[in-house]
């Protein structure tokens, strides 16, 4: 990042100076949300904008997915997240001349996101071509206590003379095409292809419904056109001076006005305060969501707003005293650590019933939908530090369970199979090969519901809702996979799971791929293990599950053994777990060797070309090495770790984090402090070139497991709490708070000592490198550690493979596919001379 215009602040993002050319990027990082509604930090002036976005989770269009070649099973609908009318202009004119940051002589410029209160704060000092000096501060929350509530501030001075002033403040329905002066708005900022981005609909999308002004207060409603979804908002507005003004009105269906012209007296501030409320519905009338905005802004007028300001302080005061994670010694790390967390809060916090998009509520990017991200990258947080927000997020699988049975049913297997990608339940992934082939979803998600369960022993939800993912998900894998019977002279039935897809999107649609094995095997597990707990400890609750769902006696026994003879790969001459039954088989891609304008791959090589060759995207047997730990070996962890690595591209958000925590784990130490700034700035210092489009959450999420799990030591395999630690050499502590079975634990890490204590009333168990200990409410362990585990130099490199063989005998090579002649022949390779054999 740029120190200059961005400086170190442990507990404020804070923006120096102006500049257009990142608008995109800082609209990003400076938007405020709260799970539910989501303000992206556009300028009061309303103009030169990336993206005038304002974001409610879950309001979306629905609109035909159109395949060049239609096939049964395709999905048919997509989704796509919907620009909610945007409140935030409030435009400023003295003397008639309204100020444009772009061409404005701007004397004082301080913008700042507070993360301890909430607040985007915005200083300008402007100084007018008539010499007229104006002060103009304004401020904005979404609030994270009233769900339905952002509050925007305005306040103007006239610092050197009298002058009229003019605040046009506006709420605008951009995603049919109104701006600040009526018509279209201006053309996207970023051409070319890029699969990240929204899906775009041409058609009008927000139908109209009842809009009127009353006063200060204005009304908009709508339907939208395809979902039926309907919308309203209201917003009302409260001036404060002693100044002479008066107000003037616009209502329009796209457009709300709410003009106020000033007679400013020389340092006689101007103070308007607009408050405004969002409902959304599937399907309630707009009237009736009219009725439930104007009860908010009620409310919070009779409470006064000064009050919503004082709330949104005490509960972030709450959640960074359950949630926070210290760096010692590392202001910036801190500054980018605490930033990351609250991108978390304002993710899931009022996502309530809905899931957690993977742009959260700050951008229109992957169109709003939800993904494997929360499951596995975000949850852990959730589940602890925050446990009910991780219930609200797994409710969501389980309301979605009718639309993953329809979808089960259509691909010809039995239980549930949840959508890829999707906002309504239904899936909305068009390339089935990177999306409904990534069947470890269902894994996934029975996973992240064991690892809360585990956390928190909420065994009432577990046997309530919970169970019916494990059941269906465990249905799935049973008849997806099948059996097969080896040659030889002793019999051995292995189970096997073909024609999926791993994380890894480099690499798709592929027999036995050794994530998903390796979770299904934990999927099958875990349910055959709830349903006998049930049966044991919860009888009723179990006759009621197995009515419901129609469980059979013997369906337990069968995932058990299903998961026992799970096909594990491993290849004995490279001593190490093949990503799937094939992956061995391709050329390496030297990508030690690869032009960096050639990167990200998916935008540069057609997928057919990637396909051919050994290198991923993100990380996938590294992450089940991490995610199921404790069935792999330590020798096992560093040679996968050291095939693999080389391979990543990490063009995925996804990937450092995990990286980072293997690396750790296995002693690349500095690596893994390499990995874990790339994962902490993704998004500030948008490394990858997409930050503009919203923030990435899951990395936000990993970046928390980075610390905790990676450098921390955490791990909870077996739902048994254990250590071993890997501080890294330049910090000087670590401290981080977790909640298990109700019990807070504060946990200090320094090169000498673990210590960690605890409040509540249950006592805790857990283990520090293999030795147990207890600690109860209101005591303190500490626990001396000799040293940090294993330390090796620099980074694996693709020359250590130079003599290494296939089972065949074959030696690996690697190359870039390149063209090497005039005329244009897409995927030829040339190999590269990497001191491997060719």
């Amino acid at each position: 990042m740029d120190r200059d215009r961005f400086p170190v602040d442990p507990w404020r993002l804070v923006e120096r100076s102006y500049s257009g050319e990142d608008a995109g990027v800082t609209e990003t990082i400076f938007a405020v949300g709260n799970g539910y509604l989501g303000l992206r930090g556009n300028h009061v002036e309303g103009r030169h904008s990336y993206e005038d976005g304002t974001f409610i989770n879950g309001f979306h269009e629905t609109f035909p997915i159109r395949h060049a070649e239609q096939a049964y099973g395709f999905a048919e609908v997509g989704q796509t997240i919907v620009n909610a009318p945007d409140p935030k202009v409030m435009r400023v004119y003295v003397d008639d001349e309204p100020i444009s940051l772009d061409v404005a002589d701007v004397r004082e410029y301080e913008r700042s996101l507070d993360m301890r209160d909430g607040v985007l704060r915005r200083r300008v000092v402007w100084m007018t071509p008539s010499g007229k000096e104006v002060l103009i501060e304004d401020e904005r929350l979404v609030s994270f206590d009233e769900k339905h509530l952002a509050v925007l501030r305005l306040q103007v001075t006239v610092l050197n003379a009298d002058a009229p002033v003019t605040v046009s403040c506006q709420v605008i329905n951009r995603q049919d095409g109104e701006n600040v002066y009526g018509g279209t708005p201006n053309a996207s900022k970023q051409k070319g292809f890029d699969p990240r981005k929204a899906d775009k609909i041409h058609e009008r999308i927000l139908q109209p419904q009842e809009f009127w002004q009353d006063e200060e207060r204005s009304a908009l409603s709508y339907c939208v056109t395809e979902s039926g979804m309907t919308l309203a908002l209201v917003a009302d507005h409260v001036i404060e001076t002693q100044n002479e003004y008066s107000a003037r009105r616009l209502i329009e269906p796209d457009i709300a006005k709410n003009v106020f012209r000033v007679q400013a007296k020389a340092g006689v501030p101007i103070r308007i305060t607009k408050l405004v409320s969002y409902h959304t519905s599937r399907g309630v009338p707009a009237r009736e969501l009219v009725d439930r905005c104007r009860r908010t802004i009620d409310r919070v007028l009779a409470e006064g707003v000064d009050s919503v300001f004082s709330a949104q302080r005490a509960w972030l005061d709450r959640f960074w005293e359950r949630s926070d994670v210290r760096i010692g010694g590392h202001d910036d790390l801190q500054q980018a650590t605490r930033w990351c967390l609250f991108q978390l809060a304002q993710a899931a916090a009022r996502a309530d019933g809905q899931g957690v998009p993977a742009k959260g509520v700050t951008g229109s990017g992957y169109s709003g939908h939800y993904f494997w991200d929360t499951e596995i990258y975000v949850l852990p947080f959730l589940a602890y530090t925050t446990p009910l927000w991780a219930r609200n997020a797994l409710r969501m699988r389980y309301l979605m369970l009718p639309a993953a049975r329809r979808r089960a049913y259509q691909l010809n297997e039995a239980g549930a199979l949840f959508p890829w990608r999707t906002i309504n339940g239904e899936e909305a992934s068009a390339y089935y090969a990177a999306g409904t082939a990534q069947y470890h979803i269902n894994a996934d998600v029975s996973f992240a519901l064991a690892k809360y369960v585990r956390a928190t022993d909420d065994v009432e939800f577990l046997y309530r809702e919970g169970v019916d993912i494990a059941v269906e998900t465990a249905r799935l894998w049973a008849t997806l996979g099948f059996w097969r019977q080896s040659d030889g002279d002793v019999e051995i039935e292995s189970f096997h799971i073909h024609g999926v897809t791993g994380p890894d999107e480099y690499t798709t649609v592929v027999n036995d791929n050794l994530f998903t094995n390796v979770m299904a095997r934990f999927n099958l597990r875990f349910a055959a293990r709830t349903v006998r707990d049930m049966a044991q400890d919860a009888p009723e609750a179990y006759r009621l599950m197995a009515d419901r769902l129609g469980l059979e006696e013997d369906e337990a026994d069968g995932w058990d053994r299903a998961a026992e003879a799970m096909h594990i790969p491993f290849s004995p001459a490279l001593g190490i777990h093949p990503q799937d039954h094939v992956f061995l088989e391709r050329e390496i891609w030297d990508l030690e060797n690869t032009p960096p304008d050639k990167r990200p791959l998916l935008l540069h090589f057609h997928p057919l070309v990637i396909y051919r060759y050994q290198v991923l995207k993100q990380a996938d047997v590294v992450l089940a090495l991490f995610l199921q730990g404790n069935h792999f070996s330590a020798e096992d962890k560093l040679a996968d770790f050291e095939y693999y690595d080389p391979l990543t591209t990490g063009d995925s958000t996804l990937s450092a984090v995990v990286q980072a925590i293997l690396a750790a784990e296995v002693g690349y130490q500095d690596l893994a402090l390499d990995y874990f700034r790339q994962s902490i700035f993704v998004d500030l210092a948008d490394l990858h070139h997409n930050a503009s489009d919203g923030v990435h959450v899951a990395s936000a999420g990993g970046v928390w497991t980075a610390l905790v799990c990676g450098f921390g030591g955490m791990r909870d395999h077996f739902g048994e709490l254990s250590f071993d630690p890997r501080l890294p050499a330049a910090w000087p502590s670590l401290e981080f708070v977790l909640h298990w079975h109700g019990t807070r634990l504060d946990v200090t890490l320094t090169r000498e000592s673990l210590s960690i204590r605890a409040t509540g009333e249950t006592p805790v168990g857990f283990s520090v490198r293999g030795i147990g200990y207890v600690v109860g409410d209101g005591d303190e362990v500490i626990v001396p550690l000799a040293g940090q585990g294993p330390v090796i130099a620099g980074r694996p490199s693709l020359g250590e493979l130079s003599e290494a063989r296939r089972e065949d005998g074959s030696i690996l090579s690697a190359s870039v596919p390149t063209v090497t002649s005039t005329i244009p022949v897409i995927g030829m390779a040339t190999d590269v001379d990497l001191g491997l054999d060719a």
